[in-house]
Formats: C-alpha cells, structure tokens, sequence
C-alpha cells in the first residue's frame, strides 16, 4: 500500500505537467475523464461527452433595427375641374380660413365643385375700419359668381364698437343693437339674387368667457340669416363633449380619436377643419345636386337614401288580421291545452287547512305524496 501511493502522486503530477505545457490558444477539445479513468483507463462502451472549445472574445456588433412599415391610407388624387364647375365663396375669419381649406379637400375630387376662398384672418363683423365685408362683398361675389356662398365670422369680435362716433362695449344694449344690423346687412348681400347662403356658427374655444359668448353670437347669427333666408349652420356639438364643455382631441369624420384644436385651444388642426367642413359638405352637396355628384371621390357616402314606393298599390299583399285566440286557425275547435278547468269551491289551501284542518294532496309523483299505488 505504501508503494502505490507514490505512484498515484506521480501520475496526478505528470497529468497536471501536460496540461500547463500545452498553450492555451493550441489546445484541441479533448475528452474529459475522471481521475480513476486517468489511472486505470475508460471502460468500454462508455462514452465520454467532449468539452466545448474555448469561444474567442470577438466584440459584438449592434445592429440597427428597422422600423417597422406604417401603414398609409391612399390619399385619392385631385382631379381637374371642369369649365361649368360650380363654385361656393367662403368669406369670413380665420375660422373660414380653416373651414375653406377643409371645403377644398373635401371636394378635391368633385370635378364640378369648386372651393373659393376669399377670407381674412383678423376681419370681423365689428371691425369695419380694418376691413369692411358689406363694402367688399358685392366685388368678390361678381368675381367668383359662386353658387353658394358660405360665412363664418365672430371669433375677433370680442371688443368695442364704434356706433355713430362713440364706443360701445362688448354686448351692451348698444352694440347688441348695431351687430345684429350688421349681421343682417352681410346676409342679405349674400342672399340677393336669391343665392343660398350657409352661416357656420362659432366653435366652443378653451376660454370659458370666450365659450360663453360665442353662444351669445351665435344666438344672433340663426335669428339674423334665418329672417334673410339663409341657412345657420351650427356646429357646436362635434368640437365639445357630452357636458358641453371644450374638447382639445375627439372624434374625426371617421370616428376615429384625433386632435381637432390647437395648442392655444383656439385654432383648428388639420383633422378639426376637415370636421368642420364636413357639416357644411352636407349641405352643399345637398343644394348642388348633380355638380357634386358627378365624381367619383368620397361623396357617395353623404348621398341621402332614396326609398322608392311601389308603382302600383297591387304591389303589396293585403292580409285580413287574425286573432291570436282564434281556434279555427289549425281547422280545431279549442285552443291547445284548453282543458276543461275542475270546479272548486272557490277557498284556497290555507282557507281549507285553517277552518277545517283539511290538506290538500300532493301532486302524483312528488316527494311528498304517500298515496299507496296498485301493485302492478
């Protein structure tokens, strides 16, 4: 025994030699074994799993990842317009600023329709000296000859007017007075001739006072242009909440979850005045008939449905009314399950069970009933 431990020791020294002469960077996979297979061999049919090579350290590279594909929508190309093409004049505010552009994309692919616009951002009904409407109304109306003619104005008319040289404030007796005849004055420009005309009512604005009286203005919008004979468009619902109170994102045309105003809770997106526009679409297409019609753009949705009446009143079958109780429907004499009812005297249960102690039956086959039964 004492001679093979020196043995032992000189095999471990000569397997641990071996392994520290041979480079790191040339050693080959070999296979691992125990000590006692180092010592008396590796038995047959046993295998012996292989140690994986040494991995290189070989810096990473990051690759980039692509951004995903977003889907687009097609946007319909615009198509020309043709030489009879009606045209619809929008004049007013920047608010009809914003409503024009929203027109003009709507009927980007009517060829019959066309948008003008005519508008002036800090113009208003109050303003005359900065830029008068009645006085230039009758020009733009004999250059574009529109057919319809579209109004929006009143978010600038929050301040004094000069009424006869003197200064009324904003929604005194006086300027109330004064606006409503200028109000007036500017529909039954648009009106002569007989041409439709279609006001578009004020929008909430994130303001609470401003909010407040865009509902006074619009007040006096309807009443004015509904006595000239013109159409108020009011469009105060789709840029408000179920409350009534201001709304920054809503519903679009489709449905879907936009913003509709801007950051100053004033101006209108992109989304807010194709919105816009879309109220008074409605009404143009309506007006026009088949000059908005004639393309083949998205207008085939705003179409109103027709319902055709039968020509002839032999179209439609006449049937006599029947009664619900009626027996002689299945050619019988009785209703189904109209048993003759048994004749009682006319006390209930409890009645019988109190003054007389008598307890009805139980129903054959429940529980509760001990009646003896025929033996079969």
């Amino acid at each position: 025994m004492a001679k093979t431990i020196p043995i032992v020791r000189a095999a471990l020294a000569a397997v641990v030699a071996a392994a520290l002469v041979v480079p790191a960077a040339a050693q080959e996979p070999v296979k691992r074994k125990t000590i006692l297979e180092m010592l008396f061999g590796t038995p047959k049919g046993k295998k012996v799993e292989s140690e994986p090579a040494a991995r290189k350290a070989t810096p990473t590279k990051r690759v980039k990842k692509r951004p995903k594909a977003v889907e687009t929508v097609e946007k319909p190309a615009a198509v020309e317009k043709r030489s009879d093409a009606r045209k619809v004049l929008v004049v007013g505010d920047f608010i009809a600023g914003g409503l024009g552009e929203g027109l003009e994309e709507a009927f980007e692919t009517t060829p019959g329709i066309v948008v003008e616009r005519r508008t002036n951002g800090s113009s208003g009904v109050v303003r005359d000296d900065y830029y008068d409407w009645p006085a230039n109304l009758p020009g733009l109306i004999a250059e574009t000859a529109p057919a319809v003619v579209v109004v929006s104005m009143g978010a600038n008319d929050r301040q004094q007017m000069t009424v006869a040289d003197a200064k009324e404030k904003f929604r005194s007796e006086g300027w109330t007075k004064e606006y409503e005849a200028r109000v007036a004055r500017i529909a039954a420009l648009a009106r002569q001739g007989g041409r439709p005309l279609f006001w578009v009512g004020m929008p909430a604005f994130q303001s609470s006072a401003m909010t407040a009286d865009m509902t006074t203005l619009n007040t006096i919008y309807r009443a004015q242009v509904e006595k000239a004979g013109g159409e108020f468009i009011d469009i105060w619902d789709g840029f408000v909440d179920e409350e009534g109170r201001f709304v920054t994102s809503g519903s679009d045309i489709n449905g879907q979850q936009v913003r509709l105003r801007g950051s100053d809770g004033i101006n209108l997106t992109k989304a807010g005045k194709r919105k816009l526009a879309f109220y008074v679409e409605k009404e143009i297409r309506r007006v026009l008939g088949d000059a908005a019609t004639d393309g083949t753009g998205r207008q085939g949705d705003l179409k109103d449905l027709v319902v055709v009446a039968p020509a002839e009143d032999a179209e439609i079958t006449q049937t006599q009314p029947i009664a619900l109780t009626d027996p002689a429907l299945d050619g019988g004499t009785a209703l189904l399950g109209g048993a003759v009812a048994a004749k009682g005297n006319g006390k209930s249960p409890r009645e019988k069970l109190v003054e007389k102690g008598e307890v009805a039956d139980a129903p054959l086959g429940r529980v509760d009933d001990f009646r003896l039964r025929a033996a079969p």
